[in-house]
């Protein structure tokens, strides 16, 4: 009886910290969100009343100056997942499969190479973006005007679509370590007799991959694709650091624009607002993948 006791409490005493953490970081800051969104909350004056959802249908109603600011914000940052998603998933799931090939002595020395970019800060990688995509004297326009490719500067991080393209490489350079180190483990689970039952049957390589690895490593691969849309939703530092949400707010994200509404117009209510409805908006999709991946495996 005393030795059950004892677990019980040491069990209390692991799982403790994750609860406070959880009410403390999460619970209590989303609880907090959506009561600043029911009020007239400034961010000098403080709570100026309850309003219950006047926030939301200055939000939700066009030809508002909330909804325009919503909607912008909302359109590119979707563009922006369309755009990223794919290249994020497929790229890092090629290079896993690649590292995953090597001789084992190599594989810590690539896994460290790919992986590094990660630890950089996004200060330092917009930095060093900025330098490479600069329209004068940028090291990218330098070397294609070298080798003939452009006669003419490339204004980068001034025109569509090379604002975004510039964008979505410094996303795809800084981030793709994570998700390949997750396939790599995926990989380094696979079962090697499936292997080596698939070429005494005379399986290629493709149909390997089709037969044995997907299948393996499905779970992990749609749990990476829930967390790179999320990823993507939450854009805010390279746009902000990098083309500064131009050219004509062109790539201000939704997160730029609670900001603006928040900051720039004083307006802490509608920021929670709209920090409310961009959550609902991500959870439908990431319901919708649920249902998608789940109607597949039937």
């Amino acid at each position: 009886m005393y030795k059950g006791a004892s677990h019980k409490i040491w069990s209390i005493l692991m799982v403790s910290p994750f609860v406070v953490f959880f009410l403390l970081f999460w619970a209590l800051p989303l609880g907090l969100g959506v009561w600043i969104s029911l009020h007239n909350w400034n961010v000098s004056s403080g709570n100026l009343g309850f309003v219950s959802l006047e926030n939301y249908k200055s939000i939700l109603t066009p030809g508002t100056l909330y909804y325009d600011l919503f909607m912008k914000g909302l359109k590119n940052t979707l563009y922006f997942v369309v755009i990223s998603v794919p290249p994020l998933v497929l790229i890092s799931l090629g290079l896993a499969l690649v590292i995953d090939n090597l001789p084992k002595r190599f594989k810590p020395i690539y896994r460290t190479i790919f992986f590094i970019s990660y630890s950089i800060s996004v200060t330092a990688v917009s930095a060093i973006f900025l330098w490479l995509f600069n329209g004068n004297g940028g090291y990218f326009n330098n070397v294609l005007e070298s080798i003939g490719i452009i006669r003419e500067p490339i204004n980068w991080l001034g025109e569509q679509p090379y604002a975004w393209l510039t964008i979505l490489i410094t996303t795809v350079w800084w981030t793709i370590g994570f998700n390949m180190m997750l396939f790599i483990n995926a990989l380094d689970e696979v079962d090697v007799a499936l292997y080596e039952a698939a070429d005494l049957d005379g399986a290629g390589a493709f149909s390997k991959f089709i037969s044995v690895t997907w299948p393996q490593i499905r779970n992990v691969a749609f749990f990476i694709i829930i967390m790179t849309v999320i990823a993507s939703f939450n854009l805010y530092g390279q746009t902000k650091l990098i083309t500064g949400g131009g050219p004509e707010q062109s790539t201000n994200s939704l997160i730029m624009n609670i900001q603006t509404s928040v900051f720039g117009m004083n307006q802490l209510g509608i920021g929670s607002a709209m920090a409310i409805i961009m959550g609902l908006i991500m959870m439908v999709i990431i319901v919708f993948q649920y249902w998608l991946s789940y109607r597949n495996k039937e």
